[in-house]
């Protein structure tokens, strides 16, 4: 039985099966209809989510299982004092396969050590969001072909963007890889993930402030929305929340097939006028994620 806490739990061979099974679903995924017939997948959201939980739940019904869960903290156990590590044991046999989002860094993996089925990170605080990254591999995969050799820009929130921090790791275990990261001072990318996964790795990066100057080099900009829910005191939010606002003067300074992603919810960050342009594949890349969820409950359930 496996898990899927972090992104580097799959090996490259097993992510592009991963990935060429998601490819096939997006081409045809009647012809996966029933492959989880009879399953079921229980959905332990103890954040809001929209794109996540829905992704999963759609995943599972096109596979003709079946879905149980909660969407809240409050509307479970927890709001009672029940640990995780209890729940998890009552929901093994009640479901086939779980996915837990949850806002304490490493409440997952400890659902993983206590439960008899397959768990799958859907986000820990700002630590990990696996099936995110999946999906954004699977993105870059189809609308680019490869990931080797590409410069990729991430801006914004980048000291609590859990999304960030999954695909920074993912994307260092291929070749020819440099990163640009566009932040202020105050959200720069943990210094864990420098020091381990980039300087570790020798991956060239630069840490910049200006979007602008920065956008003529990429063949990948993803945005982050500063997230109001991380911040201890509003006052901070208000003051960085508008830092970085993508509109169609900046895409202007970029190359005509850059690819501008974005893990959603958007706010303000990217103006409603990007969404006409042929480079933005927000909308897309949350497309792709029910097949990358599709093919990823199908692989843990064979195993």
């Amino acid at each position: 039985m496996k898990h899927i806490i972090s992104p580097t739990d799959l090996t490259l061979d097993e992510l592009d099966e991963l990935l060429r099974l998601s490819e096939d679903i997006y081409k045809d995924p009647k012809k996966y209809s029933d492959a989880c017939y009879r399953k079921r997948l229980a959905t332990l959201f103890y954040e809001p989510s929209t794109r996540t939980r829905l992704s999963f739940e759609a995943a599972m019904l096109n596979l003709g299982g079946s879905v149980i869960g909660f969407s809240s903290a409050d509307s479970s156990s927890a709001a009672k004092g029940e640990s995780i590590a209890d729940t998890i044991r009552v929901v093994s046999s009640y479901a086939d396969i779980c996915a837990i989002r949850h806002p304490k860094e490493g409440a997952p993996l400890v659902a993983s050590l206590h439960s008899s089925i397959p768990v799958i990170n859907a986000g820990d605080g700002g630590h990990n969001h696996p099936t995110q990254t999946f999906t954004d591999l699977f993105t870059i995969k189809q609308l680019k072909g490869r990931f080797e050799g590409l410069t990729v820009g991430f801006c914004g929130d980048l000291k609590f963007g859990r999304t960030v921090h999954s695909l920074i790791s993912a994307l260092s275990r291929y070749s020819n890889i440099r990163f640009i990261l566009i932040s202020p001072d105050e959200l720069k990318v943990p210094a864990y993930i420098k020091d381990e996964i980039l300087d570790a790795n020798n991956i060239p990066y630069e840490e910049v402030r200006s979007l602008e100057k920065a956008i003529p080099y990429l063949d990948i900009l993803y945005m982050t929305r500063v997230q109001k829910e991380r911040f201890f005191n509003e006052e901070d939010y208000i003051r960085l929340k508008d830092t970085y606002i993508l509109d169609s003067n900046k895409m202007a300074l970029a190359k005509e097939d850059m690819l501008v992603l974005h893990p959603l919810p958007r706010v303000n960050e990217i103006a409603v006028e990007v969404d006409n342009d042929p480079r933005a594949v927000y909308f897309k890349q949350a497309q792709f994620g029910v097949y990358l969820r599709m093919a990823l409950i199908m692989m843990l359930l064979r195993d």
